[in-house]
């Protein structure tokens, strides 16, 4: 059974992602005091009094949007709504009661979902301030609730009043195993609108303004493939061309999208090619360890012969010479070309990254590829390669113990992972290999 979702909505810069952040105990919306930072959904699971349940952040809502992206962000927060359970309106106190709450109100009782009215910005403590009781006016069922975002006061009445408010809780089989992919890449290369054709609804926004996406958003799909956490990115540009503080802490939020990532999918835009951005932001995912697909989007549009695949592939790895490791997926987000083939490569990588091989395996191969090229020499000293071991895995890490580290040349490393990548494939995920002397304590398996 999917988990109950509880939408938080309201007007722009009321506080909504404040108490998101408060609540998951994470810095996941931005918070910013611009209009319209939070544009898509923000997902996150939380549990309260012994029920697990989905909070959803959503962009401000203005009753009479006067540009497309505030007209997006209109129908991203209705979107929540719609698949919400449970919906928290959040107003200011500060503001007082405006016309646009009067229309939302309004508004929100024509949904049929149980709405709170959580009045937020009441830092104040002891009595509650006169210009509070101006809110019933609003005739919500379930509120007013005071509410400091920023302190946290009044949050556990409200999610309390959630919990009521929840369908029966009912047994819940325990999910096939979850993959988290990060969709990654440079601004407009089409991470957004691959989503939505996944998921087949406009789930984010897509538009040709570049920087639309600035939080990473999490969206969950279960197909025939298996269940899914998608989670689209900003899309990631030079630091030189970064201006905005709020652009800066997005890229922020991409990274860490990467590390909480199984998958990464890069994304590169066909009829822009490959850029220099590209190998920066694959570099992210090598260098934190991510197993990678490298997805080209737009092939709908490339002119092609026979040639054509090979050619761009032999780009690709020019361009990301430390990531060859990776398949790369010829796709079209607006077609669904290639989807599921994309979905099939999601999944083989990611079950290399978990590949685990017995020392016994590793040592046999070692002794092979000792005898086959000799370990180097500096000065009349060899380098003699005792062992290797498995320490972990996601990426798979191999600690090898040798009589002088200094002597395990990068090259001779090189060496060592190509020859387990032909023994053993490790498909689409980094290697890392951790040289220690001998006597060094033997790593924990």
């Amino acid at each position: 059974m999917a988990k109950p979702i509880v939408a938080i909505v309201g007007r722009p810069n009321v506080g909504k992602s404040t108490f998101f952040n408060k609540i998951s105990g994470q810095r996941i919306s931005i918070v910013a005091d611009t209009p319209g930072v939070t544009r898509d959904r923000i997902y996150f699971q939380i549990r309260w009094n012994g029920r697990d349940m989905v909070l959803i952040d959503t962009g401000g809502i203005e009753s009479r949007p006067q540009d497309e992206i505030v007209s997006y962000i209109k129908e991203q927060a209705e979107l929540a709504m719609e698949t919400a359970d449970v919906i928290i309106y959040m107003a200011d106190i500060r503001a007082g009661v405006t016309a646009e709450d009067r229309e939302l109100a309004a508004f929100m009782k024509r949904s049929g979902k149980p709405v709170i009215l959580a009045v937020n910005k009441v830092d104040s403590i002891g009595e509650l301030p006169l210009e509070f009781y101006e809110f019933y006016e609003l005739g919500y069922e379930y509120g007013p609730f005071a509410l400091s975002s920023i302190h946290g006061t009044g949050s556990g009445d409200i999610l309390d009043q959630v919990c009521e408010l929840l369908p029966p809780q009912e047994n819940e089989e325990d999910d096939k195993e979850l993959i988290n992919v990060a969709v990654i890449g440079r601004p407009n290369a089409g991470k957004s609108s691959l989503i939505n054709k996944i998921l087949g609804e406009k789930r984010l926004i897509v538009s040709d303004v570049a920087g639309t996406t600035r939080d990473a958003v999490d969206s969950r799909v279960e197909n025939k493939h298996g269940v899914f956490n998608l989670i689209d990115t900003a899309g990631i540009r030079r630091n030189a061309r970064i201006n905005d503080s709020i652009e800066k802490y997005s890229v922020i939020r991409s990274k860490l999208a990467v590390e909480r990532a199984d998958v990464c999918v890069l994304l590169i835009d066909a009829s822009d090619g490959t850029a220099f951005q590209d190998a920066r932001i694959a570099g992210i995912a090598h260098e934190v360890g991510k197993a990678s697909v490298i997805a080209v989007n737009k092939w709908d549009l490339i002119d092609k012969d026979n040639e054509t695949v090979k050619n761009y592939t032999k780009e690709i790895y020019n361009m990301f010479p430390y990531m060859t490791y990776a398949p790369v997926v010829y796709i079209s987000a607006k077609t669904g070309q290639r989807i599921d083939r994309l979905f099939e490569e999601i999944n083989a990588v990611h079950l290399q990254s978990l590949k685990r091989i017995t020392t016994g395996m590793l040592n046999d191969l070692l002794n092979d590829a000792t005898s086959r090229v000799q370990p180097p020499t500096d000065k009349g000293r060899r380098l003699k390669i005792y062992y290797m071991t498995q320490t972990g895995v996601q990426p798979p890490e191999f600690v090898i113990f040798c009589n002088k580290a200094e002597l395990f040349h990068f090259s001779y490393q090189r060496y060592i992972e190509n020859c387990l990548r032909e023994a053993f494939g490790f498909r689409g995920t980094p290697i890392r290999l951790v040289i220690r002397e001998k006597g060094e304590s033997a790593p924990e398996l």
